[in-house]
């Protein structure tokens, strides 16, 4: 697992029915970094020691190594929100439509996207 500064995990959401663009950035230290779509930090936050250990515990289970890199429909829905995964060196891409299971667990123990 990463250290205190290093990207834990990174993930991009977009599309949906604003058709917005939204990107966390989670450091070891559970730090965290929200970006529009130009790459603007719009809001920074901290997960708490258990939202942390949550997330590390989803990432792991997700087994990224393991995981298909791209998974999108033949036919894409209208206004579904894709995502772009990045986390230990791997990348996954994947629709919402598509998401493999392991990748659920990892968003639902992720801050909101957008602030509050």
């Amino acid at each position: 697992m990463p250290t205190v500064g290093e990207t834990l995990v990174a993930v991009t959401r977009s599309g949906g029915i604003t058709g917005k663009t939204h990107t966390l950035i989670i450091k070891g230290d559970g730090s965290f970094l929200r970006l529009n779509a130009k790459a603007e930090t719009v809001d920074r936050g901290k997960l708490s020691a258990a939202a942390l250990t949550k997330l590390r515990t989803a990432l792991r289970e997700a087994d990224f190594p393991r995981l298909p890199r791209i998974s999108f429909p033949d036919q894409p829905a209208a206004d579904a929100f894709t995502y772009a995964f990045r986390h230990g060196g791997h990348e996954v891409a994947a629709a919402q439509t598509t998401l493999p299971r392991p990748l659920e667990g990892v968003l639902s123990a992720l801050p909101p996207f957008e602030p509050r």
